[in-house]
């Protein structure tokens, strides 16, 4: 007897069918000794002795038949997939360790300091008896949009999921005078040495990310802040050349005129 019909699909069916056609009749135990138990093979009894018919079940193996190799719902019951269920705990939480976690606190804490810092200076230059209102301005500006960094620091500790701890502030100084340099050149050194520090803890905390394999911060960190301090850097050093140049005297007045117009023209 010799086998009439053959039907198998998998990806060495063709070789296997010309090999088998014209063969001398096999058994069921024959041919499930040439394919693998992952071919799903199965063997129907024969009807009037004639035909020998196979087929293969898609039950036991996808990915050798169908080509599927993401399977949604075994791949979710993974452990570390599993959706937490105690009220005190992120469920949004992945892949988020506990340095990344606590070094984006010591970065709010950076920029919250930094903030009071220049707060400081506004309220030191707006006195009636300084009255550099440019200064007091930009001093201004520069305290708002450093606590705009550390509330954009804490609105992403929550999207990771974890917990914003405020940490202590410093009380600054609220004196400025500086009897060689005067105090606008002395402020503007001071701003331009806190902003490299910022920079400096910003590439500390771009550092914890990748330590910790953290792709998703690290975006974060260059896309929102990188950029954006290397700058604010460049900007204030050449504030504090201009001071340089313009001396303790009258000139200290048109440079803080020209930060009080700044943007008017616009």
């Amino acid at each position: 007897m010799f086998l009439r019909s053959f039907s198998v699909q998998t990806k060495q069916g063709n070789n296997l069918i010309s090999s088998l056609r014209g063969s001398p009749a096999l058994s069921s135990s024959s041919l499930s000794s040439v394919f693998p138990s992952s071919s799903a093979l199965s063997f129907p009894p024969r009807k009037h002795g004639k035909d020998f018919r196979v087929s293969a079940s898609l039950e036991t193996n996808n990915h050798s038949l169908t080509g599927v190799v993401f399977q949604p719902f075994e791949e979710v019951k993974k452990k570390e997939l599993d959706i937490p269920v105690a009220p005190q705990v992120s469920l949004a939480r992945q892949k988020y360790t506990d340095d990344c976690e606590a070094a984006i606190n010591e970065q709010i804490n950076v920029e919250y300091n930094v903030s009071y810092v220049y707060h400081s200076l506004y309220a030191y230059f707006d006195r009636d008896n300084i009255a550099l209102k440019g200064l007091a301005k930009f001093f201004k500006e520069s305290s708002e949009e450093e606590r705009e960094h550390a509330e954009k620091l804490m609105e992403y500790q929550n999207i990771r999921g974890g917990r914003v701890k405020l940490h202590s502030i410093l009380m600054p100084r609220s004196e400025f005078e500086h009897a060689e340099k005067g105090d606008a050149l002395y402020a503007m050194e001071l701003a331009l040495s806190l902003e490299k520090l910022t920079n400096e803890k910003l590439l500390c905390l771009h550092n914890v990310a990748q330590q910790n394999n953290d792709a998703q911060m690290e975006e974060f960190i260059e896309r929102e802040f990188l950029s954006e301090q290397v700058e604010a850097i460049k900007k204030i050093a050449e504030y504090v050349a201009q001071l340089r140049m313009v001396g303790k005297g009258h000139g200290v007045w048109h440079f803080d005129q020209s930060l009080l117009h700044e943007g008017d023209a616009a």
